[in-house]
């Protein structure tokens, strides 16, 4: 862990291990775009020590943080929670607000963030959508659905029991349903959204095949190794519209960077080639954590 002794403004990424991060080289490399004289940096804390590094955070020089595996949870814990982090359940944003640890989660809001950005206009006339998976992405996803207005969003799980929990927690337009079942809705699904892990790299490929979806529909991946997913680029062949895992996880960094150096960044074509450069040196050897949430 390092100890800091500055008086420019700084944040961090937190996580157990951490190197895989992405997020240095995206706030890194907003500093320079905006002039701001800060600093971002890497810190490995082990989850015992987590409680204790956060609490010292100011003492650290530091002016908030991103918080990723295996601390999100635990963070929630250490701070005092905004609505989205309690929704979620999990908190990938700290900052100090007149010396108090405040939480917030991102993931919902970046993942909105991307589609409008990726595909505008996709909640126009939007009567149903299907989220795949039922984990901490998942949440994110349903609750930014469920902030958008989208009246019938499906959940498929093979555990049924946590899809349940999700319709549980975000009210009676979340439908769970069994992975089983989800091929023979996809007739109506008008946005098709990949929260698993499936077709990440390193790992098995998502094998649902999505010919029965709409023209209109749209597909999102929160999986961001490889650039193009599997899922991706079946829906490119069908002429569907497409968001990727990317630019969820580059909209996600955004409000962090405005809570702690206090200017709104924009995600431009040129943050994205950097990103998508490193993504492309590391493929041999892809990361730990590959979605496009949660401080990546």
């Amino acid at each position: 862990m390092t100890e800091v002794a500055s008086s420019l403004p700084a944040a961090c990424v937190i996580g157990w291990p951490a190197a895989h991060s992405r997020s240095p080289l995206i706030h890194r490399h907003w500093l320079s775009t905006y002039g701001i004289e800060g600093d971002y940096r890497v810190e490995a804390v082990p989850p015992d020590d987590f409680p204790a590094f956060v609490r010292d955070l100011a003492a650290r020089g530091y002016v908030g943080a991103n918080v990723t595996v295996p601390h999100k949870e635990a963070a929630l814990a250490a701070a005092s929670p905004d609505e989205s982090a309690r929704a979620i359940g999990a908190a990938n944003t700290l900052w100090l607000d007149g010396g108090r640890l405040r939480a917030t989660n991102t993931d919902a809001e970046g993942f909105i963030a991307n589609l409008d950005a990726a595909v505008p206009k996709w909640d126009r006339g939007i009567e149903t959508a299907m989220v795949l998976g039922a984990g901490g992405s998942s949440r994110a996803v349903v609750y930014g659905l469920v902030g958008r207005g989208v009246p019938r969003i499906y959940v498929a799980n093979r555990n049924p029991a946590r899809a349940e929990e999700l319709g549980r927690r975000f009210g009676s337009s979340v439908h769970p349903i069994r992975w089983e079942e989800a091929r023979g809705l996809f007739g109506a699904v008008q946005l098709l959204v990949n929260a698993t892990t499936l077709g990440m790299a390193g790992q098995p490929p998502l094998e649902m095949g999505i010919s029965r979806l709409p023209a209109n529909a749209v597909v999102a991946d929160l999986v961001y190794t490889p650039l193009e997913t599997g899922l991706l680029a079946a829906a490119r062949e069908q002429g569907l519209r497409r968001a990727d895992g990317l630019g969820m996880l580059l909209h996600q960094a955004v409000r962090g960077f405005a809570l702690w150096f206090g200017v709104t960044p924009e995600v431009t074509p040129e943050l994205r080639r950097l990103i998508e450069a490193d993504l492309l040196g590391a493929a041999a050897t892809p990361p730990a954590v590959a979605r496009g949430g949660s401080a990546g």
